[in-house]
């Protein structure tokens, strides 16, 4: 038993929170969260991390806002009982919001940085943050793991017919070329285009890449998918261009309202996503990854 070490298991993240404390050898305590009526939370923590380094394991997905609050709530009753703080933050709301799109907006993973910043933690890790502008938005250190070669070994070992990686865009060009390194296969990145004002989506279907896809499994690879609107689009250009099946690999798998049933009408075959964000589609396990960045600290 790692007596110098505890893992908080905060309310959006207690299993993997279990696993990284099995894997480290180490306490585990729970985090009790209570709602009131009027929406306000109360935290009590059910053990004492006096002295220790408490890992401390919440991802931010929705409600998003009540899980950041929660967040400082634990990391402030956690050092005012002694600890140094970790926060493990697999998902990181925000991140996609790491710049002025539109005149007017506010850059608001500017104030998650200053929040995490001011709240006292020692570091922090989260997994496969949207952008490396995100991540730079910390002055304390501020890791992002990669979820890639767990998603692309759990791919690799399926029975595919001539897999070929796509990213739905050229923000993720780099995501799907190491995943398609490690499967040994090639990859193609698809033309997007969001309108900024409007949000809707669209992808390019006469780019000369698509020629690459006729009866090939392809896989899409993406690491956040909320509504799923980008990844039915880019199913419908795959689909246009005679591919054989649709796959998606995520890391983040928000899959919010009636995503899921839109994608698979669309005609994903599979939809394989990690643990960072628990719901049916969550197949492989981030745990180790983060557990050997935790090591490195």
């Amino acid at each position: 038993m790692n007596e110098e070490i505890c893992v908080l298991a905060c309310p959006g993240s207690k299993n993997l929170a279990n696993g990284i404390a099995k894997i480290l050898a180490t306490k585990i305590i729970d985090v009790e969260l209570k709602v009131f009526p009027d929406g306000e939370s109360k935290i009590k923590l059910n053990g004492n991390p006096s002295g220790k380094l408490a890992v401390m394991v919440q991802s931010t997905y929705p409600t998003v806002n009540a899980r950041l609050l929660e967040t400082l709530f634990i990391i402030k009753k956690a050092m005012k009982m002694g600890a140094d703080v970790c926060a493990v933050i697999p998902y990181l709301a925000y991140a996609r919001q790491d710049k002025e799109f539109v005149e007017g907006e506010a850059v608001s993973m500017e104030s998650i940085g200053s929040m995490f910043d001011s709240s006292g933690v020692r570091n922090l890790i989260t997994v496969d943050i949207h952008s490396d502008t995100a991540l730079k938005y910390f002055t304390i250190p501020a890791y992002t793991v990669s979820a890639v070669p767990l998603l692309a070994n759990h791919f690799k070992k399926q029975d595919l017919v001539q897999p070929l990686v796509v990213s739905p865009d050229i923000g993720g060009s780099k995501r799907a070329e190491e995943f398609a390194k490690i499967m040994g296969t090639e990859s193609i990145v698809l033309s997007k285009h969001r309108d900024r004002n409007t949000g809707q989506v669209s992808i390019d279907d006469s780019i000369p890449e698509l020629a690459k896809v006729k009866n090939r499994d392809t896989i899409l690879v993406d690491d956040i998918i909320s509504t799923g609107g980008s990844i039915v689009k880019a199913t419908e250009v795959l689909k246009k261009a005679y591919c054989n099946n649709v796959l998606i690999a995520c890391t983040h798998a928000l899959l919010l309202d009636d995503a899921l049933d839109k994608l698979r009408s669309a005609g994903v075959q599979e939809i394989v996503a990690t643990n960072t964000i628990p719901s049916q589609v969550s197949k492989v396990d981030v745990t180790p990854a983060i557990c050997d960045q935790i090591n490195k600290l």
